[in-house]
């Protein structure tokens, strides 16, 4: 019983978003056209390589230095660790090809920044473990093995960023299919859940636990933290699920919706099953990338604001009992 409620939300939220993404085209009446082919990256000028080198080196002495002197120590370690986030991307995009397969510029962002921050730990004499806990779990304790892979959540997600600048025409020209229909989408998925989880008769922290079940990971996790005393673990592993069982059925699932639209069908996939789901259409049906990027990034984003609201935050708890 538990299991149905994230798949069939899954299904559900798929829907939704889709059929109000082809409504609203058929609505404001805008043609699809063919998105920009996604030329070679420039590679970064040395001007570029030495100011992001001294911007590390400066904040990297000065926490060696004054630890104090940006306040608590994950602000101290901050400044070098995204500086060296930087410089991981910029050495990998000038690798060559044939390392690229094994280095690729994503790998080096979250390598350079665990590099960076054993070099202080070795330093300091803090550890590199207390300094990755406040920098990927934002509290000064041990880092475990989820949060180590989460580092790399932050670099695969600014790589959305690169495809939703290339394509921003695109994205400007179909913005009210696109905000429409996360709007609904998320607002969808809260509330069909915490009804759900009501009439089923789940238990209040275990429905809560499962509002974010359509939105990443990383932004999930910090929604649950607003309701208070909810299960952060149940959270990541709905999440993940329903990420997985769109990953694999979203597209099956479309073909036999008719959801044959690639605005609709990227709308509703990164609604319905985020980064995962995005990650599989993507893969397979570029020209609908533009359109997942963007509602990914929105359906987290229009998410956490939406339950920040306190007004809407009661409704939720209300509903689910």
């Amino acid at each position: 019983m538990f299991l149905s409620l994230p798949v069939g939300g899954w299904l559900a939220s798929l829907a939704v978003a889709g059929y109000t993404a082809l409504t609203v085209r058929k609505i404001v009446k805008t043609e699809m056209i063919p998105a920009e082919p996604m030329g070679k990256p420039s590679p970064f000028s040395s001007l570029e390589v030495w100011f992001w080198s001294g911007i590390f080196l400066s904040s990297f002495i000065l926490a060696l230095t004054n630890p104090t002197a940006l306040g608590t120590s994950a602000r101290t370690c901050l400044p070098f660790l995204l500086a060296a986030t930087v410089l991981g991307y910029m050495v990998g995009t000038g690798l060559p090809s044939n390392v690229k397969k094994v280095l690729h510029p994503i790998i080096c962002c979250a390598l350079s920044a665990d590099l960076a921050a054993l070099a202080f730990g070795y330093f300091s004499k803090s550890g590199t473990d207390a300094v990755l806990g406040d920098y990927l779990t934002k509290v000064p304790s041990n880092p475990g093995a989820g949060d180590i892979l989460m580092g790399f959540l932050g670099s695969v997600i600014i790589s959305f960023a690169f495809s939703m600048f290339k394509q921003r025409k695109l994205v400007k020209r179909h913005a009210s299919e696109i905000f429409s229909s996360v709007i609904i989408a998320t607002i969808f998925s809260l509330y069909s859940t915490a009804i759900i989880g009501r009439v089923i008769g789940l238990e209040p922290i275990l429905t809560v636990s499962i509002l974010p079940r359509c939105i990443t990971v990383a932004l999930a996790l910090s929604i649950v933290s607003l309701f208070g005393g909810a299960n952060t673990s149940l959270t990541a592993a709905v999440v993940v699920l329903t990420g997985l069982v769109g990953a694999n059925f979203v597209q099956a699932v479309m073909d036999k919706l008719q959801l044959n639209d690639p605005i609709a069908r990227g709308i509703a996939t990164a609604s319905s099953a985020h980064g995962l789901g995005t990650a599989a259409l993507s893969a397979k049906e570029p020209e609908a990338l533009p359109f997942c990027a963007i509602a990914y990034a929105l359906t987290g984003i229009f998410g956490s604001l939406l339950c920040s609201v306190p007004a809407v935050r009661q409704s939720l708890l209300y509903i689910a009992g």
